[in-house]
């Protein structure tokens, strides 16, 4: 487990090497491979790189009448008066709502003998000749190499949700 210190080292050390050039698809699911890259802390010289694949699932719109139904459950009278007065306001809100998977079974390691720099370099020259648009290249820490990961997806969100709303209005769904 790690500690908050630890939480906020691995968020603050994540890098994208090579991000996707595209972003999450609006209507269909989208498969992401990575490349995350990591120094091992008690050996000089040894990198960990971990490959895998990022399921993004479709986003869903949340207005505030679906979002109203969310809150409720277990919530008494109090709850249900919040609910209503943020219904009432519908035309002001809408969220979407992003699911990603990434299973254990998909995730290879290798060690390499040698620094992090050199290694993520040379996997992104390699990466760059295959010009993959849904490959992304990160560099992380060990120990926190999910949370890297945790990261690098809301990222992935922050960048698409503009276009992923806009894909949504365009077609009238929002």
């Amino acid at each position: 487990m790690l500690s908050p210190d630890d939480f906020t080292y691995a968020l603050e050390n994540t890098r994208v090497l090579l991000a996707p050039s595209r972003r999450l698809d609006t209507f269909g699911t989208s498969l992401f491979n990575y490349f995350l890259v990591t120094e091992e802390m008690d050996a000089v010289n040894q990198s960990r790189v971990r490959e895998g694949h990022i399921h993004a699932e479709r986003p869903q719109i949340i207005t505030p009448q679906t979002m109203a139904k969310l809150l409720l459950e277990g919530f008494g009278d109090q709850g249900q008066r919040y609910a209503e007065q943020f219904s009432a306001e519908a035309q002001h809100f809408s969220f979407l709502k992003y699911g990603f998977r990434v299973s254990k079974s998909d995730i290879r390691s290798y060690d390499v003998h040698e620094s992090l720099e050199n290694v993520a370099g040379k996997l992104k020259k390699e990466l760059q000749v295959k010009n993959e648009p849904l490959t992304a290249l990160l560099t992380g820490v060990d120990d926190g190499w999910e949370v890297c990961l945790l990261k690098f997806m809301v990222d992935m969100i922050t960048a698409s949700a503009p276009g992923n709303m806009g894909d949504f209005h365009e077609r009238g769904l929002l």
